[in-house]
């Protein structure tokens, strides 16, 4: 069954799109949030209590994977999804995002990277045929091709030069992919870079889109640009994205970020910050974010937010929660998580609900004052 996308509505008041991802018989709603599990799983979490969210579609790392645990030990048993026992849709990142994030671990020529594991110092070369090959025993049902993912401050000369490299190996990548009979049931995302240079975006947008990918993402953002160079250099190359295709931003998942994109026509996110923030204390709620390791919460009986039907929400006050983290306790962090990721879930409900109803411009207003307390 081939990757499909069908746009069902597009808001009158923005570019906002409403659709259904069809990934290998696994029908995902957009705009869709997926959880980030980086080493086969999501951080504190079993398989269970993700799905229980209401996530079908999670997001794992090449790079890690080769790491820990191999491609040898993948390969033998499977791929990664019958490894980690995840019977939804999984999207898997090339280990672009390790060349910006591991900047001092690693060497780039046009051929690839050399990284320097992080974890013994083992020399690893990267190359878009050798990233492909990796995805394919690893198994997951949407892969990325190799990029080089800059700085927002990095110069138009070598952020150009990176832009150079990525295109390059995407056509590498394409048709390392396309000509190997093991990856039929994988599809292979394209990914337009250009720092913060709108006609470099606009350039590797189009050439990518000429390359005709089954999905396009947008990479080297939320690389540390302000939130209104983050939205300006969407906005402009989004106007070079095809209608017909699913448009995927990397690596974001503040609700700002995500309202802003979701009115530019994204349809789907990622990020660490959900459980990551989870882990250290503090819950996202419809309201805004709840610091559970205020002593103010020492005695408080209430729930992390009323009307939430996490489990969390359903069982624990946010006391039970303040002794957990007090205690260093390791149920802290699974309680925590699940509310978190299910908060995710709940918010890309209700924004499409908004699409669906033609009511998304309200919407985002309206929860932009209520986290945030800012006007829009």
């Amino acid at each position: 069954m081939p990757l499909k996308f069908n746009l069902h509505k597009t808001s009158s008041q923005s570019k906002a799109r409403l659709g259904t991802l069809h990934i290998n018989g696994i029908d995902v709603a957009t705009p869709v949030f997926m959880p980030v599990g980086t080493k086969a799983t999501v951080k504190a979490m079993t398989p269970t209590m993700v799905e229980e969210t209401q996530s079908k579609l999670i997001l794992a790392n090449t790079y890690h994977l080769i790491l820990r645990p191999g491609l040898e030990v993948l390969k033998q048993i499977g791929g990664v999804k019958k490894f980690s026992a995840w019977n939804n849709a999984m999207l898997t990142d090339s280990g672009g995002f390790q060349v910006f994030s591991l900047a001092k671990l690693r060497k780039i020529t046009d051929k690839g990277v050399m990284f320097n594991s992080h974890i013994d110092g083992q020399k690893l070369f990267f190359t878009p045929k050798m990233v492909i090959e990796a995805q394919h025993i690893i198994g997951a049902d949407l892969i990325m091709c190799f990029d080089e993912c800059v700085t927002h401050d990095a110069t138009y000369q070598y952020s150009k030069e990176a832009m150079d490299r990525t295109i390059k190996w995407a056509k590498e990548c394409k048709e390392y992919h396309d000509s190997n009979e093991n990856s039929e049931h994988q599809y292979l995302g394209g990914i337009v870079q250009g720092a913060m240079f709108d006609d470099l975006r606009e350039y590797c947008a189009k050439t990518l889109v000429d390359m005709d990918f089954p999905f396009y993402s947008i990479g080297g953002l939320s690389v540390g640009e302000s939130d209104t160079q983050m939205h300006d250099i969407l906005s402009n190359v989004m106007e070079h994205m095809p209608t017909n295709k699913a448009r995927y931003l990397m690596g974001v998942g503040e609700v700002r970020d995500i309202l802003n994109a979701v009115m530019e026509g994204i349809d789907m996110f990622d990020c660490v910050m959900p459980t990551r923030n989870a882990r250290n204390g503090e819950a996202f709620t419809m309201a805004g974010t709840v610091r559970i390791r205020n002593s103010k919460h020492k005695t408080d009986e209430s729930r992390i937010e009323e009307g939430c039907d996490c489990y969390t929400c359903q069982n624990f006050s946010k006391a039970y929660l303040h002794h957990l983290d007090k205690a260093k306790e390791i149920l802290f962090s699974i309680l925590m998580s699940i509310h978190n990721v299910r908060f995710m879930q709940r918010l890309m409900t209700d924004i499409r609900k908004s699409i669906e109803e033609d009511l998304f411009i309200e919407y985002r207003k309206n929860m932009m004052k209520r986290f945030y307390d800012i006007d829009v």
